[in-house]
Formats: C-alpha cells, sequence, structure tokens
C-alpha cells in the first residue's frame, strides 16, 4: 500500500461514520481511528420551588433510595425558614454515566460551595464512549450535588442545585 492509498483512506474515514480502520496485508497493518469529538452540551432549568412534605398519613414500604426520594428527605429535613424556591437547577442533557472529575486522578470540577460561572465546566456525562463536558450557562454557587460519581442519570435528571448570584 503507498503513500496515496493511505492518503485516501484518511479522507474515507474522515468524511464516514466509521470509528476505526484496521488493514493487515502480509507483513504490513495499518489502524486508522476517527479522532473522539468532546461534545460540550450545558443545560439550566428555569428556577422551580422545592416542594417540602406537610404531612403523610401512609407510611410506605421501605424502599431503596432513589434519587427523588433522597431529594425529598432533603427537602424535608430542611428548616421551613429556608428559601429552596430561588435556586436553578441544572439537569443532564442525556443518559449516560456522571463524572464529577475528568479522569480518577484529576481534581473535581465542582464542590459545593464552588462560584460557577457560564461556560465553567461542572461535571462530565458519558455516553457511548463519549465524554459530554457539560457547562454552566449561570452565575451563582453550587448548594446541592444531587448525584453521587460515576452513577447512570437520565435525560432531564436533576444533577446541581445552584443559588443564582
Amino acid at each position: 500500500m503507498d503513500f496515496k492509498q493511505i492518503q485516501e483512506l484518511i479522507k474515507i474515514v474522515n468524511r464516514s461514520n466509521i470509528g476505526e480502520l484496521c488493514i493487515e496485508q502480509n507483513d504490513f497493518k495499518i489502524t486508522i481511528k476517527q479522532k473522539e469529538e468532546h461534545q460540550v452540551q450545558t443545560i439550566v432549568a428555569a428556577p422551580q420551588p422545592m416542594a417540602i412534605p406537610q404531612q403523610q398519613t401512609i407510611v410506605p414500604a421501605p424502599m431503596p433510595p432513589t434519587p427523588t426520594s433522597m431529594d425529598a428527605a432533603a427537602a424535608a429535613d430542611q428548616p421551613a425558614s429556608t428559601k429552596t424556591d430561588n435556586y436553578i437547577t441544572i439537569k443532564s442533557p442525556m443518559i449516560g454515566t456522571f463524572y464529577r472529575r475528568p479522569s480518577p486522578d484529576k481534581p473535581i470540577f465542582a464542590e459545593i460551595g464552588d462560584e460557577i460561572t457560564p461556560g465553567k465546566v461542572v461535571c462530565i456525562i458519558e455516553a457511548m464512549k463519549l465524554f459530554n463536558e457539560i457547562e454552566s450557562e449561570v452565575s451563582g454557587k453550587i448548594v446541592k450535588i444531587l448525584v453521587e460519581d460515576a452513577s447512570p442519570v437520565e435525560y432531564d435528571q436533576p444533577l446541581f442545585l445552584v443559588e443564582p448570584s
């Protein structure tokens, strides 16, 4: 295989959806891989009031904690005087796995109490081997992280609560 043929193969791979092409001929082997692009997606929800249960008359059977039941329990623990209706919720724009840091040896993107500004990466969601950086569209202070690191998330699932500044 000559240099011109290799260049033509690279062009074909770049124009297609092929992720990787491997060719072996006798003692010659070539592998051409598409460059993985990091998609940057952002999402911000309008301020949503946090529901604080007033009184329960039915006691449900014990269930494993889910993000929604943990949110309700956390809301019940907060005093009634705490204003939570001005918080902005950053939600997941896709289904995937939530990560708080780019790799295990790197620092966490955002902690509780951190000031964030529009464009600051707050987490990564991995979907189908693509690592999508999720950026903030608001300025404010992170008051709660609603998802555990390396756990699966659903589309539109709340990830962070932000107190706008």
